[in-house]
């Protein structure tokens, strides 16, 4: 067998060095280190380019989080990222929401010029502001977006290279965010306290297609991915309930979409859209659109694709003298 390749990701530089010198001391294996989600996927990506893949990756399960030393333990529960996605969201005071981008820039002036000097004779001007308006409102959720935590690291990189075997360490052995990591494709989950030995003996057992989990962390790991499958399997027969129509409504609510955009998405009214919108809560039994995507996801419904570019009108494909 040739040498076992490990990448560790963890943000806490003095421990990830310290734990991949003393990895790199062994003599079948070859180490690599990243210090955060970024560099970790760069480290991948550049080494399968290379054909020197790594076989195994250590993700710290509290990567990106803000002030938590690597020997603070972390109360048992659901991790924070789960928890801000079930908090309702905040009501913003009107003086103080974000402002939408300046459309005026759209409008023609005498000549069918915008204040950029752009011919825009022929241009759907309606279609033009909505998909602006929908293009910032997706930055800026994007901008708003928190780093992944190591789990959720840990499903990227697991879609991203299916052959790759990871291993959670944590610093403390929580039932829930272990069913979460099995859940995302992790094949181990170690704590921090435990030994280089043990550590060893774990990327080494991965290797095989074996799953390593403390003993005490077993019983409550079932018992969270039995309440999860009871769950998802709820949520599906919800979502069964709906009618094709309103299955497409609830893909663009997972996707974000308001209802201005899902009209222009389904070529639908708005008054129709919010109709839609309230039999999607009712027969889901929830009153907000947060609870609802929270429906979906458990019942893996995959939110909307991104709309196709606008075909060019025919008046401004004809060339002006």
């Amino acid at each position: 067998m040739g040498r076992i390749r490990v990448l560790v990701v963890d943000d806490h530089r003095i421990f990830a060095e310290a734990l991949a010198a003393a990895l790199a001391a062994e003599p079948d294996v070859e180490v690599g280190a990243a210090g955060s989600a970024a560099a970790a996927e760069r480290a991948l990506e550049r080494a399968a380019a290379e054909g020197r893949a790594f076989e195994v990756v250590l993700i710290d399960a509290d990567l990106g989080s803000e002030g938590a030393a690597p020997g603070v333990r972390r109360r048992p529960g659901p991790d924070p990222a789960e928890a801000a996605r079930r908090r309702p969201a905040p009501v913003v005071p009107p003086s103080r929401r974000p402002a939408t981008p300046p459309v005026d820039l759209l409008r023609p002036d005498a000549r069918g010029r915008d204040p950029r000097g752009t011919d825009l004779r022929g241009t759907d001007l309606r279609g033009a502001e909505v998909r602006a308006l929908d293009a910032h409102r997706g930055d800026q959720l994007r901008s708003a977006a928190p780093p992944p935590d190591g789990i959720t690291l840990l499903a990227r990189l697991r879609r991203a290279h299916p052959g790759l075997r990871a291993v959670v360490l944590a610093v403390a052995d929580d039932p829930h965010r272990a069913a979460r990591a099995l859940h995302a494709g992790a094949t181990g989950w170690v704590a921090k306290e435990s030994s280089l030995a043990r550590l060893l003996a774990v990327v080494r057992g991965v290797l095989r297609d074996e799953t390593h989990l403390p003993p005490a962390l077993l019983t409550g790991v079932i018992r969270e991915l039995t309440t999860a499958r009871r769950d998802r399997t709820e949520s599906e027969r919800l979502v069964d309930t709906l009618t094709p129509r309103e299955k497409q409504i609830l893909r663009c609510m997972v996707a974000g979409l308001g209802r201005q955009a899902v009209a222009e998405r389904l070529y639908l009214s708005p008054h129709t859209v919010r109709t839609h919108m309230q039999n999607v809560l009712g027969k889901l039994g929830v009153h907000s659109t947060l609870a609802a995507v929270a429906v979906a996801r458990r019942a893996g419904v995959s939110p909307a694709e991104p709309a196709a570019p606008a075909p060019p009108s025919v008046a401004s494909s004809v060339d002006r003298p």
